[in-house]
C-alpha cells in the first residue's frame, strides 16, 4: 500500500513539474520590407507535433514544453526562421522573401494580412494587366497546371454532370439550393499548388456561390427575395442563359439568437499536418472572438476515442475557452462516430429554446474506427436534426482529404460545409459570414421549374448534380433540402436552347407519338415559371413562392454585374472538368468577362478569382 501511495505521488510530482515547465509563447509575425502583419504562417515546435497558425493580425500563441525549445516560422515563399525560446515569453518575428523558394511555385496567390484586402484589387491591375510577368517578387512561372499526384488518398463523390433535357419528356427540374462552398477554396488549393484539381473535386453550383451577390433584401414576410435575369449564354451564342437568385435576409448580430455551440474537433493523428490543427486552432480562435456573452462553447476532442475537453462554457470567459483550444494535440486513430455522438449528447445537455444549437465538426474527414460508413454516417446525423441540434462542417488539410463524407454529414445535418485552406478563409466563414454559416433562417429550400414547350427546345441546369430532386420530391414536406443562412446568397443557372436552334443536343421528334402544346403556351410571353418551397427553421410545413420569367432577347452585354460573374465562374468550372458543354469560351474570354463584372469586391475574393483564371490562361496559352 505504502509502495503504491509513493508511485502515485511521484507520478504526480513529474505531471506538475512538466506542468509548470512548459512555457507560453506568444508574438506578432510581420513582413521585414513594410512590417505589415502575416496571417497563415505556421509556427510549430521543433521535432514535436505542437504548432499552430498565425491569426488574421499575424498573432500567435503557443505552449513551448521547455526554454531548450526551438520554434520554427515557415510560409511558402518566405524563408524558415528558426528561433530558440530561452527565457522570453513574447517572440516577435519579421520574416523575409526566400526567393530560390519563389522560383520554384507558382504566383497565383494573394496579399498578406491586411494588405491583401487593401491591396488585392491593385496588386491585381498591375499583375493581370501585365500578362502575370515573371517579375513578381523575382518568381518565375512553373509548368503549370501539373497531374495530381498519383499518390493522393482523397476522396470525391463521382459527379455526373447534367446533359440537356426535353421540355416534353422532362418538363419539371426540381433540385435543392445549396450554400456550401467548400469546392471553390478546395479547387483554389490545387491551383495555388500547381495541380488541376481532380474533377469530381469541381461542384459548379459551389463556386458560384463561393461569392456574394448585390441582390435586393426581402422586404416582405419571407426570409429571402428571388432575382431573375436572362440573356445570351457567353459560351453559346445561340442558347440563353437564365439566372436565378436568392438573397436571404440580413439580421444584425444584436439581433441573432444565443448559440450553444459544440466544437467537435479531431485531434487524430492525420490532423497533425500544419494545414490541419494548428491552422484550425487559429481559425476557431476567430470564431470565438466573434461570439458574445450570451453563446456558450463546449469542445469535444477525439481520436482513438472521445472526451469532453471544456464544458459548456460561456462567451464572456474567452480565455478559458482559448486555453481549452490551445492545449490540444494530434495523435492516435479517428473514432469520428463516438466523437459526434458525444457532441450531440452535449449539445442536447445545454439546448437553448428558439436558440442556434450547433455541432461545429472540423476534421479532415479521415474516419477510420468505428461507425465510419457513409450510409450509417447519415443515419446518424439525420436522427440528431429531428431534435433540433443542427451541424456545420469545416474541412482541412489535404492528402487524405474525404470531402465525400464530410459533404453529405453537412447535407443531412441541416447545416453547410466549408473548406478550410489558410487562414484567410477562416475569416471569410467564420467572421464575415459569421451570420449565414451558423444561423439558419430557411430550411429544406427547394426550387421546381416548369419550361414553356413553345419557347424551350431542351434545358440544361448547370451545376446542382448531387442535388437533384424527383418532381413529386417538390410537395413532400418529409423529403430534406438545402439551408440558407442569414445574410447568404443562393445562385442557379439554366442553359436554354431556343425553339428553332439547330443543336448537336436535341433529340429527334418521335415517330409514333406527338405532344400537342396548349394555346396558352403559345401565346404567352413566359420563358418559365419558377416555384420555391420553404419552411421556417421551427416548423414542419412548408411555403410555397411562384415567379415567373418572361422571355428576353437581352445581349449578356446589357446584364448586370451579378449575371457576368456567375456565368463567368460557371464557365471556369467547365473548363477545369473539360464539360461537354464548355462551347468555345476560352480562359481569356472568361478573363474578360469576370473583369468586366468585379464590382465592389472589398475583401478581394474576385480579384484573386481574375489571377486564377489568368494563370490556367497563361498555361493553357488561350
Amino acid at each position: 500500500m505504502k509502495i503504491k501511495m509513493i508511485l502515485c505521488l511521484m507520478l504526480i510530482g513529474f505531471m506538475y513539474n512538466d506542468a509548470i515547465s512548459q512555457i507560453r509563447i506568444a508574438g506578432k509575425v510581420t513582413s521585414i520590407d513594410d512590417g505589415s502583419p502575416l496571417p497563415g504562417v505556421t509556427v510549430a515546435v521543433k521535432g514535436t507535433t505542437i504548432g499552430t497558425v498565425t491569426d488574421i493580425d499575424g498573432e500567435f500563441s503557443i505552449n513551448a514544453p521547455s526554454a531548450n525549445a526551438i520554434l520554427v516560422f515557415s510560409f511558402i515563399g518566405l524563408a524558415t526562421e528558426e528561433i530558440k525560446v530561452g527565457n522570453r515569453k513574447i517572440i516577435d518575428v519579421q520574416m523575409s522573401s526566400d526567393t530560390n523558394q519563389l522560383s520554384e511555385v507558382v504566383v497565383v496567390g494573394y496579399g498578406t494580412g491586411k494588405r491583401s484586402k487593401n491591396k488585392a484589387v491593385a496588386e491585381y491591375e498591375m499583375v493581370a494587366d501585365e500578362a502575370f510577368s515573371t517579375r513578381v517578387s523575382g518568381a518565375a512561372i512553373s509548368s503549370y497546371p501539373q497531374p495530381m499526384e498519383e499518390t493522393s488518398n482523397e476522396d470525391y463523390a463521382k459527379i455526373v454532370e447534367n446533359g440537356f433535357k426535353n421540355p416534353f419528356a422532362d418538363p419539371l427540374s426540381t433540385f435543392s439550393i445549396d450554400v456550401d462552398a467548400a469546392s471553390y477554396s478546395n479547387v483554389r488549393r490545387f491551383l495555388n499548388h500547381g495541380q488541376m484539381p481532380p474533377k469530381d473535386a469541381v461542384r459548379i453550383e459551389e463556386m458560384v456561390n463561393y461569392f456574394n451577390y448585390d441582390y435586393k433584401q426581402p422586404n416582405g414576410d419571407d426570409p429571402f427575395s428571388i432575382n431573375t435575369e436572362l440573356a445570351s449564354s457567353p459560351w453559346n451564342k445561340d442558347h440563353k442563359l437564365v439566372h436565378i437568385g436568392l438573397q436571404g435576409k440580413d439580421i444584425a448580430m444584436d439581433n441573432l439568437p444565443p448559440s450553444n455551440l459544440v466544437f467537435l474537433l479531431d485531434v487524430s493523428g492525420s490532423m497533425s499536418d500544419a494545414n490541419k490543427l494548428p491552422l484550425l486552432k487559429s481559425a476557431f480562435r476567430l470564431l470565438i472572438d466573434k461570439l458574445r456573452p450570451q453563446d456558450k462553447v463546449a469542445i469535444v476532442v477525439y481520436a482513438g476515442a472521445a472526451g469532453e475537453v471544456l464544458p459548456s462554457t460561456s462567451a464572456s470567459e474567452k480565455d478559458k475557452i482559448l486555453d481549452a483550444l490551445d492545449n490540444l494535440s494530434a495523435g492516435g486513430s479517428t473514432a469520428g462516430g463516438a466523437g459526434i455522438n458525444l457532441a450531440y449528447k452535449i449539445a442536447k445537455q445545454n439546448f437553448v429554446k428558439n436558440g442556434n444549437n450547433r455541432v461545429i465538426l472540423a476534421t479532415d474527414g479521415d474516419f477510420n474506427v468505428g461507425a465510419s460508413s457513409n450510409e450509417s454516417m447519415e443515419e446518424l446525423i439525420e436522427q440528431k436534426r429531428e431534435e433540433g441540434v443542427f451541424l456545420t462542417v469545416l474541412g482541412f488539410g489535404m492528402g487524405n482529404y474525404k470531402d465525400s463524407k464530410m459533404e453529405i454529414l453537412a447535407d443531412k445535418g441541416n447545416g453547410n460545409y466549408a473548406y478550410i485552406d489558410n487562414i484567410l478563409e477562416a475569416q471569410k466563414v467564420l467572421v464575415h459570414e459569421f451570420g449565414g454559416t451558423l444561423f439558419t433562417i430557411a430550411k429544406d429550400v427547394k426550387i421546381q421549374v416548369e419550361f414553356n414547350p413553345a419557347k424551350v427546345q431542351a434545358y440544361r441546369l448547370v451545376g446542382y448534380e448531387n442535388r437533384i430532386l424527383a418532381p413529386e420530391d417538390f410537395n413532400n414536406d418529409k423529403k430534406d433540402a438545402g439551408e440558407l443562412g442569414a445574410g447568404h446568397t443562393v445562385t442557379a443557372l439554366y442553359e436554354i436552347i431556343p425553339v428553332g436552334v439547330k443543336s448537336q443536343f436535341v433529340v429527334d421528334d418521335l415517330k409514333y407519338q406527338k405532344t400537342k402544346i396548349t394555346e396558352g403556351a403559345i401565346s404567352s410571353s413566359e420563358l418559365m415559371t419558377v416555384k420555391l418551397r420553404y419552411k421556417a427553421p421551427d416548423d414542419d410545413k412548408s411555403k410555397l413562392i411562384v415567379k415567373t420569367i418572361e422571355d428576353s432577347k437581352k445581349s449578356i452585354d446589357n446584364t448586370s454585374d451579378n449575371f457576368r460573374w456567375s456565368a463567368a465562374v460557371a464557365a471556369f468550372g467547365m473548363q477545369l472538368t473539360a464539360s461537354d458543354f464548355k462551347g468555345d469560351l476560352t480562359y481569356s474570354d472568361i478573363y474578360d468577362l469576370a473583369k468586366s463584372a468585379r464590382g465592389k469586391d472589398e475583401q478581394g475574393y474576385r480579384a484573386e478569382f481574375i489571377r486564377m483564371v489568368e494563370s490556367c490562361r497563361l498555361m493553357a496559352r488561350k
